[in-house]
């Protein structure tokens, strides 16, 4: 595990909430839709900041912090896509218009990064105390993955009907219309909420909701908590840019959730490897980071190839993501 100070701590945080709020503020004050254009550049910025941190930690902490990093990184921002189908019924279902869309994301990537804080820190913790917690998110990540290789398109429920923000409609009275980028406005006398700020806490709910997943993933690359959060940070603060980026691609990756459950599946399994080599049976193997790295790459290859292939011969095999009616 890396030692590192409370001061680079600091720093490091101090940086990412920076670039968060310049992100923030440039992009609210830019009307109008996200360009593809604008969007290129913000994914190749986000990813080029990734690349430099890969580069600082191995010049400062070697090649194994760099590839754990790495590894981590790709992982969380594949996962990461799955959000974005998620992310695009929201914003389908709560009827969120196109200038509003961006801040939307930028909020709720913001407050799942602050939501996953806890998760990070005490899967961390229990970690470093006991081994038998590699059991435990090796099981989750293989119920993940069956989870997702019995799900049918056909089942997707609607995300407006969330716990959360039934609950937020129960305790708040919220408008029918959107007004502007406004989250309040008074109506009738009284100070109501906006659909839009209720889109914003549906948005952070449900990237808390897939830390489940990513969390417990991520550990089976680095127990490393600097580690983790860098990679979380990077493969979440890109993540508004990606989805503009590939909004059109996104019903074209139709076995993108098999991808995903392949790769979980392995992690989880590569998890409970490492459990049982700690617990005494020396016997049992452990897959380095390269293979980690190597692995999760070649399923994305593959898995992004047969989907455009498939849709190219069978057109009709799109992923319904039209908002409902």
């Amino acid at each position: 595990m890396l030692d590192v100070p409370l001061w680079l701590w600091i720093a490091t945080l101090a940086t990412f909430v920076a670039i968060l709020a310049v992100d923030l503020i440039a992009g609210h004050r830019k009307e109008g839709d996200v360009s593809t254009k604008d969007a290129a550049t913000g994914v190749g910025i986000y990813v080029g900041l990734a690349v430099v941190f890969a580069i600082g930690l191995l010049v400062f902490a070697g090649s194994e912090a760099a590839t754990q990093f790495t590894t981590g990184y790709i992982l969380e921002y594949s996962l990461s896509v799955d959000n974005l189908f998620v992310y695009l019924l929201l914003m389908a279902s709560f009827c969120v218009p196109d200038a509003q869309r961006k801040d939307v994301l930028l909020v709720g990537i913001v407050g799942t990064l602050v939501l996953r804080a806890p998760f990070i820190v005490a899967g961390a913790a229990a970690a470093e105390r006991f081994s038998a917690t590699f059991f435990v998110f090796g099981a989750l990540l293989l119920y993940t993955a069956l989870g997702l290789l019995r799900a049918k398109d056909d089942e997707n429920h609607d995300p407006g009907d969330s716990v959360v923000v039934r609950a937020v409609r129960r305790v708040f009275p919220v408008s029918d219309e959107y007004a502007g980028g406004r989250l309040t406005i008074v109506e009738d006398g009284r100070r109501v909420l906006t659909p839009l700020l209720v889109a914003m806490v549906a948005v952070s709910f449900v990237g808390l909701v897939f830390a489940l997943d990513s969390i417990p993933a991520i550990f089976g690359v680095t127990k490393d908590p600097y580690i983790i959060v860098a990679a979380n940070a990077f493969a979440l603060m890109g993540l508004r840019q990606l989805f503009f980026l590939v909004g059109g691609l996104l019903e074209k990756l139709v076995y993108l959730s098999t991808g995903l459950a392949i790769i979980l599946a392995f992690i989880g399994v590569k998890l409970i490897m490492e459990a049982l080599h700690l617990n005494g049976f020396e016997s049992v193997p452990e897959l380095s980071i390269p293979v980690s790295l190597g692995f999760i790459v070649v399923v994305l290859v593959i898995t992004t190839v047969a989907s455009l292939r498939k849709v190219r011969q069978n057109p009709a095999a799109k992923l319904d993501l039209a908002a409902p009616s």
